[in-house]
């Protein structure tokens, strides 16, 4: 029986119905972009201190003296969690005794900071921080706000393959992007921390279930040479667009509820796509429905001005298809064989792996020396030339090489950061976007990679099962930023190491460039190294290597 591309062939790969479905899958990635990574600046932390209340009765010095100085990064600041004792210096004011002069400051009690804290607006006007006081004893509410946010894309990539799979690519992707401009919209009138975090979960939810399904809808429809560039020139580069429009947005809008609302409005700009994008034809035919699937094919090959043939899908044909094609497949069936198995497990390393390293990157950019917004900016940016060398790579290169040149690059940079000297903070800003150019690389290049490794059957579920594994790393992303208060290369130890590690898994896993894309499991490419066929089939599958030398070339590579 003929694949599902030998069927369309005739509609020809860029047609008006591809450039349709190209950009308006792409468009709808936007606002993945700057809905989860907002929380670097609705959960910025400005700078604060003790607040003194108007009537503890100290004098001018008293007053400028309350707040004690300690040592941070080589400067003495104000103290942002203790205050010296208020009565005793209320007591000292009284008496007419100076600061300093008379009362050395070193040796007086002090106290946590009982009456709230004090913030500069000299960044931010609100956050989420300075209006819940997520400060001193509370600073762990924050980065735990960003890690709820990645359980719930979490549930989301273990939901939405799945779903997908089960009632089909779009429907999921329209209900997903309505639950994560819905929920967004609620989260603007929060009234609490904990209202916040559950709201910023339940989005974390729908942002990944809806690019894990506009991601693999346009694998489905587009044609082989059309399929590399939409998975990076398309999908990811409207990512990084999104990316890149959070920091401008939050450089004029520095409250964050108000800036939250901007972010989430552009969502509704979506609704009527859902009369332009249609269903994945690959999947109706995969799920028996083969007079939608050819409805569709029809209309497209209207659009495109080109003449469908009488007969696009056999009937003879689809009564094979059929009585193949009837199974239900679950998430059992990624364990079904030794080979998917293998390739599960792998893919899951690898997607974990990278995803600490490019969301660990990504919320690092408050830490780096220098303008907060301006740096978050060159984050974004630098993803844009990673997707362009990624399509270059990916268009003539192997998978498997281009892959762990990436993540050989990116590790091995993040490890070279200890070696700069303290006073050279532009070349650790450099380096640090170089680290984030490599993994931004790798990870545009696994999203494609996993894509074709996995059959129609469970391709869906195979890369949201793959993506919820690296939403464990994503969890954790924030803690390897945070283990910089101990250490400012740790992070960057940790995350180099586990980079160059992930770049030599990478080199055994089967090569699928110039290969089409399997439809079922006993399709799959095999894992470089590993014979996984049963003795009793030896004999048969020798014979259909010596019919096929082409195919047993393609596999060893």
């Amino acid at each position: 029986m003929r694949d599902y591309e030998e069927v369309a062939a005739f509609l020809g790969e860029w047609g008006r119905f591809q450039r349709l479905v190209f950009f308006f899958l792409s468009a709808s990635i936007i606002p993945n972009g700057f809905n989860g990574l907002s929380i670097v600046f609705m959960a910025g932390t400005p700078e604060h201190w003790c607040a003194v209340p108007r009537g503890a009765n100290l004098s001018g010095e008293w007053l400028n003296a309350s707040i004690p100085l300690e040592l941070r990064d080589g400067q003495e600041v104000p103290s942002r969690c203790r205050r010296y004792r208020l009565s005793a210096l209320a007591n000292f004011s009284a008496l007419g005794l100076r600061p300093g002069s008379d009362v050395k400051l070193e040796s007086l009690e002090q106290e946590p900071c009982l009456d709230g804290w004090e913030y500069s607006r000299d960044v931010y006007h609100s956050t989420i921080v300075s209006e819940w006081n997520l400060v001193c004893d509370n600073d762990w509410k924050g980065p735990l706000s960003t890690s709820l946010f990645f359980v719930g894309v979490l549930l989301g990539s273990f939901a939405s393959g799945q779903l997908s799979d089960k009632f089909g690519r779009k429907n999921v992707l329209f209900a997903t992007l309505a639950m994560q401009t819905g929920f967004s919209f609620i989260q603007v009138f929060s009234v609490n921390w904990e209202m916040f975090s559950v709201l910023f979960l339940l989005v974390g939810v729908g942002q990944i279930s809806n690019y894990v399904a506009a991601f693999v809808l346009g694998t489905e429809i587009l044609g082989k040479s059309i399929r590399v560039l939409f998975c990076t020139l398309g999908v990811c580069i409207f990512y990084a667009f999104g990316y890149m429009l959070l920091p401008l947005c939050a450089f004029f809008i520095r409250d964050w509820r108000m800036l939250l609302l901007a972010l989430t409005l552009p969502g509704l700009l979506f609704i009527p796509l859902w009369w332009v994008i249609p269903e994945s034809p690959r999947w109706l035919m995969s799920q028996g429905r083969f007079q939608e699937a050819e409805h569709i094919i029809r209309k497209a090959a209207k659009i495109n001005g080109v003449t469908a043939p009488d007969v696009i899908l056999d009937p003879s044909e689809l009564q094979d298809f059929s009585s193949q094609k009837q199974q239900t497949y679950t998430i059992l069936d990624l364990m079904k064989t030794r080979n998917i198995l293998t390739i599960t497990i792998m893919s899951v390393i690898l997607w974990m792996i990278i995803s600490v390293g490019y969301f660990g990157l990504s919320l690092d950019t408050p830490n780096l020396h220098g303008d907060v917004y301006v740096n978050c900016f060159l984050s974004a940016v630098i993803e844009v030339p990673a997707y362009i060398i990624t399509w270059l790579l990916l268009r003539g290169f192997p998978r498997r090489y281009s892959m762990a040149a990436a993540l050989f690059l990116g590790g091995c940079v993040l490890l070279f950061i200890q070696l700069v000297p303290s006073h050279i903070r532009a070349l650790s800003i450099v380096l640090v976007m170089l680290g984030k150019f490599g993994i931004t690389s790798a990870f545009s290049m696994v999203y494609v990679y996993t894509a074709e490794l996995y059959p129609t059957v469970v391709r869906n579920m195979g890369v949201g099962a793959s993506s919820m594994a690296s939403r464990l790393g994503s969890i954790l992303s924030p803690y390897f930023v945070y283990l910089g208060a101990y250490d400012r290369f740790l992070p960057y130890i940790l995350m180099g190491s586990l980079t160059v590690l992930s770049g030599i898994l990478t080199l055994f896993l089967p090569e699928s460039y110039g290969r089409p894309l399997p439809d079922t499991i006993d399709q799959m490419l095999t894992v470089k190294g590993i014979e996984y066929r049963p003795a009793s089939s030896s004999i048969r599958d020798s014979k259909e290597e010596e019919e096929n030398p082409e195919v047993l070339k393609s596999t060893a590579f």
